[in-house]
């Protein structure tokens, strides 16, 4: 896959393309059932498939306030658009310049120009240049006029009637859902972090985690523990992981994830792993003394094993 960071960067013999557009926050199945359609429908027609997106969400620029979260760091956007096979990705940097243009420039300079559009899947809802007054209705008059054919993109309604989106997803990781969440991503939710050194309460305790720095990328599911696993250098290792402050012991963060790799000790110290989520174990509880928390904590190791036995093991990335 070719990676574009701006629109210059894009070479002026790239098309011509098959383009979709969209935030793509978490790559969900919604978002891979689109990529899978504009892979068809480019290859069908002997065009590159194309992926544009923002460096980050548009509210983040334009109403800050009111910005959801990011599921996924950019670096783990580029990653999991690359796995789908598309050609190419066009990550354009959200600043004023780009949101203060005309609707017109941006399909002029953008889709005719750089990317040499010759199709164009879209969302119904699909709003750009300045103030968001561009619409599909735009498009289809001046890039029909080019040639261009604009496709409407139907949403994906895993269950329920209820469309898959960013806004789910994090509302079931805000939940502790991770299970679902990973029905809806098309893959188990993940944090990537360098691991560094605690209090090694957990040493001490027999079970030493690896603790992730707080500047992690991924967004981190509600406290509690988890069965998952603990991904180093490509290698998926069964762990138990907790987020949370821990709070029978004072002094820990809000939202800390450790995992302890079952039945391994490892130096992970300044290394970057990922941790992944499988589903839930139990919520985040403060203990009346060390013993009850390590009956609990070999309660949580076993019930980990169970869960992770019955699903899937991650290949080897």
């Amino acid at each position: 896959m070719r990676f574009f960071g701006s629109v210059d960067e894009v070479p002026d013999d790239w098309g011509p393309s098959a383009v979709t557009i969209g935030k793509f926050d978490g790559v969900h199945a919604g978002h891979r059932a689109i990529v899978a359609d504009l892979i068809e429908a480019a290859a069908a027609s002997g065009l590159r498939s194309t992926v544009l997106t923002f460096d980050r969400h548009p509210l983040a620029l334009l109403r800050p306030a009111v910005c959801p979260p990011a599921l996924i760091s950019n670096v783990q956007k580029r990653e999991l658009i690359e796995s789908l096979g598309v050609e190419g990705l066009l990550m354009v940097p959200f600043d004023r310049a780009f949101s203060s243009q005309e609707p017109e420039t941006f399909i002029d300079h953008v889709l005719l120009g750089a990317l040499d559009a010759k199709l164009l899947l879209v969302g119904e809802d699909f709003r750009y240049g300045a103030g968001g007054r561009g619409g599909v209705a735009l498009l289809r008059e001046r890039l029909g006029a080019a040639g261009v054919e604009v496709r409407v993109i139907e949403e994906v309604q895993p269950e329920g009637g209820r469309r898959a989106s960013s806004t789910w997803v994090r509302e079931l990781l805000a939940a502790g859902e991770v299970a679902h969440a990973g029905e809806l991503l098309g893959r188990s939710p993940s944090v990537r972090a360098v691991v560094v050194r605690g209090a090694q309460r957990g040493r001490e305790l027999g079970y030493p985690t690896a603790n992730l720095s707080r500047r992690s990328e991924g967004r981190i599911p509600a406290d509690g523990v988890y069965a998952g696993w603990l991904v180093v250098d490509g290698e998926p290792l069964p762990a138990a992981i907790s987020v949370g402050n821990n709070p029978t012991f004072d002094g820990v963060p809000e939202q800390q994830v450790e995992a302890y790799v079952l039945d391994a000790d490892l130096d992970l110290y300044d290394r970057t792993v990922e941790v992944v989520f499988v589903d839930f174990v139990r919520g985040m509880r403060k203990f009346d003394g060390i013993d009850p928390l390590l009956e609990q904590m070999a309660d949580d190791v076993e019930r980990t094993r169970a869960i992770l036995a019955a699903a899937p093991r991650p290949q080897r990335v």
